[in-house]
């Protein structure tokens, strides 16, 4: 009926099904919650210095108990990797933030003037505060060469009002404008000049965006009657740009932080350049 083989597994059967509690047992571990892992990863990229246990504090310290080896395989499953290679990884726009105070960046820009024997080529040379986003104009001219150039260093650099006083690097391009000169006025005095590489304009953002806002906010709106035309409507835009133009990259604010809001009073409208430029503010009560 039954060779002796078949019975013994017979028997382990029952004994198997006796003791069976698949019917109770229940899903599993749960998973980690996606908000969890969500800011997991947001914290391993924000932080490239981070291994798993300091990931693991971080996430204790905002209620969320997470495993180190659970941090390991999420981290892993995403592609990130351990914390020694992430660090080598440093990003220019990581640099950038966390020398925020220390950088200007300087750039030129061309306007066609309409002069008296047709359009001339004016060239404006600004500095940009990459923390603050002030921006001063040191100067505009024709034909810039390398003793201008010169003297601007040296304005820059002046002992009571020189917007480079403090600055530790200053981003150029790769302009011919920049000479050894110029660098070195600028090196004695404790601002290295950084040259950016060629064909790369996003690594001076902040002195491209503004050349864009002044170009398609003002510049880009009139025809500059001559330089004492353009000198006017580059000062202007500049009031309007410090004082009355909100800052996306700023929280949306006001790069002069003295323009305090106010809640009462009249709503006013404050033109510049024969209402090419608005600020709307309320009267002082």
């Amino acid at each position: 009926m039954a060779t002796p083989e078949t019975i013994l597994r017979w028997y382990r059967e029952l004994v198997a099904k006796k003791y069976d509690g698949s019917a109770k047992r229940g899903p599993g571990r749960p998973g980690t919650v996606p908000e969890i892992v969500r800011l997991l990863l947001r914290m391993a990229r924000e932080n490239p210095s981070w291994g798993y246990t300091r990931l693991r504090g971080a996430l204790k310290n905002v209620g969320h108990g997470v495993g180190r080896n659970t941090i390991k395989r999420i981290l892993q499953e995403q592609g990130i990797d351990r914390a020694p290679t992430r660090k080598r990884r440093y990003s220019w726009e990581t640099f950038i933030r966390a020398h925020f105070g220390a950088i200007a960046a300087a750039d030129f820009f061309t306007v066609e003037v309409m002069g008296l024997l047709g359009l001339v080529r004016i060239y404006v040379f600004f500095v940009i505060d990459v923390a603050s986003r002030k921006v001063e104009v040191a100067g505009i001219c024709r034909q810039p060469g390398g003793l201008w150039m010169d003297q601007m260093a040296r304005n820059l650099l002046d002992a009571v009002d020189g917007f480079l006083l403090g600055k530790r690097y200053l981003l150029v391009d790769r302009d011919p404008l920049y000479a050894r000169e110029f660098r070195e006025v600028l090196t004695r005095a404790g601002t290295k000049v950084v040259r950016l590489p060629a064909r790369s304009p996003n690594l001076n953002a902040f002195a491209e965006r503004f050349v864009l806002s002044i170009r398609s906010e003002c510049l880009d709106r009139i025809i500059p009657l001559g330089e004492r035309h353009l000198r006017r409507a580059v000062s202007e835009y500049l009031k309007h740009y410090h004082q009355g133009r909100n800052h996306q990259g700023l929280g949306n604010a006001l790069v002069d932080s003295s323009m305090a809001a106010n809640d009462k009073g009249r709503v006013r409208r404050r033109q510049r350049l024969g209402g090419l430029l608005s600020y709307y503010h309320r009267e002082a009560a």
